[in-house]
């Protein structure tokens, strides 16, 4: 189980020095991720992925339910109300469910890699201003940890918070 920490970071070169020293704390490089505006070249930081920056998860699971309730209505109503030489069973109702899950899921991803991460809008305005929004996933165990770490070796930088809504695969 992971917790996402959020600090941001005035410019760059802060950026930098945080990630080499959450290196030093022994956070992996793949568990690092850096956001900025367009034109900010962030050199040899990780950017976020679109996973980071969009609302796709989001997106995917409530497309998956919402099909998979669909098919399923769709099913039952076939059962209930056959059309002529065409009978529904319960195989047919999972069916229908199976592929209003994967239909939805296929849609609404289509439709949330191109809507931003809700979560991220607060900071808007700082990386619009030329802040850099440093995303680092760590253990439940070592939230405290690293935020007093980075705390303290980077009082430059606003800590922002935890998001526990983090992937079990980021």
């Amino acid at each position: 189980m992971r917790r996402r920490l959020y600090w941001l970071a005035p410019d760059v070169e802060s950026a930098r020095r945080i990630g080499d020293d959450l290196l030093l704390a022994r956070v992996e490089d793949r568990h690092m991720h850096f956001l900025a505006r367009p034109g900010i070249d962030l050199g040899r930081l990780h950017e976020a992925s679109v996973l980071q920056k969009t609302d796709v998860r989001h997106a995917a699971i409530t497309g998956s339910l919402v099909g998979a309730l669909l098919g399923a209505l769709a099913g039952w109503l076939l059962a209930q109300y056959p059309i002529e030489n065409l009978r529904i069973g319960v195989g047919g109702i999972l069916l229908f469910t199976a592929f209003g899950a994967g239909f939805g899921f296929f849609a609404s991803t289509l439709v949330g890699t191109s809507l931003p991460n809700s979560y991220l809008k607060q900071f808007e305005r700082e990386l619009a201003d030329g802040r850099i929004l440093v995303m680092v996933d760590v253990p439940l165990h070592r939230v405290e940890e690293v935020q007093e770490y980075l705390q303290g070796k980077h009082p430059e930088a606003a800590w922002k918070g935890v998001d526990p809504a983090v992937p079990a695969f980021p």
